[in-house]
């Protein structure tokens, strides 16, 4: 190989190298500030979400804090441009217990609230928060059996409007005692209220600090049904859930 060969490969190398680092920058930047991805793997969300949901989450919502960044580094405390979210958000935060593991669940407290559960309905600083039966889930398990579930329509104080599930009658959640949330803390809970582990379960993940949102969802941009392996290419049109891609999170 000649000198000038040699050259012209090194630079081409070096030229491939520089692109590469750049577009993993941006992604970086991006994932930090902006969007990130976010899959659904349990049913704690259902009918609002469905395990095989992939969404984007908007980092910049809530302003960011060290948990914006990918492994949470300790580089600061507390959030820059902080901005408080608005009940019935759904947010992305990490769990307080080891501040490591995502979850995803809807903003019901706001600091200062009183949180209760009454005979499985939701009260807010006393007054029950008004909710209307509509039509079953219609929950089909992998092996085909079906099961109807019942839902109703909850409407938090500020107008925000969402489905929640109700699969067990007089479950352990449909009484507890009054959860007052305290300053720089907000009150999750899931939409399918008996199976979802929450604010109401203080060893699992309590009241959940400011520092700990990681941002609002915003849009399912995939769904796959889990009925197709990867491999199985020639299933992927059954199993892709196509009316729920471009769907919003309310």
């Amino acid at each position: 190989m000649s000198e000038n060969a040699k050259k012209l490969s090194s630079s081409s190398w070096a030229e491939n190298a520089r692109t590469i680092a750049y577009a993993l920058l941006i992604a970086l930047l991006i994932r930090a500030f902006l969007f990130q991805p976010f899959f659904i793997p349990s049913s704690s969300m259902e009918s609002t979400l469905l395990i095989g949901d992939y969404l984007f989450v908007a980092k910049y919502s809530y302003g960011y804090s060290k948990h914006s960044l990918p492994f949470s580094p300790p580089l600061f405390s507390g959030r820059v441009i902080g901005m408080q979210p608005e009940r019935g958000d759904v947010v992305v935060f990490k769990q307080p217990i080891d501040n490591h593991t995502d979850f995803i669940k809807r903003v019901i407290g706001l600091p200062g609230d009183t949180v209760q559960m009454r005979d499985s309905v939701l009260y807010l600083n006393g007054k029950p928060v008004p909710r209307v039966r509509v039509d079953d889930f219609i929950y089909r398990d992998p092996t085909g059996n079906v099961r109807r579930i019942p839902q109703y329509r909850e409407t938090l104080p500020n107008g925000v409007s969402y489905i929640t599930l109700d699969m067990i009658r007089d479950s352990v959640w449909d009484n507890t005692g009054p959860y007052v949330v305290p300053q720089g803390h907000y009150f999750m809970m899931g939409d399918n209220r008996d199976n979802s582990s929450d604010s109401r379960v203080a060893d699992s993940v309590g009241y959940v600090p400011f520092e700990n949102l990681v941002g609002k969802a915003e849009i399912i941009f995939f769904s796959a049904n889990g009925s197709a392996s990867f491999w199985q290419f020639w299933k992927w049109p059954w199993a892709i859930r196509w009316d729920r891609m471009g769907k919003w999170v309310d």
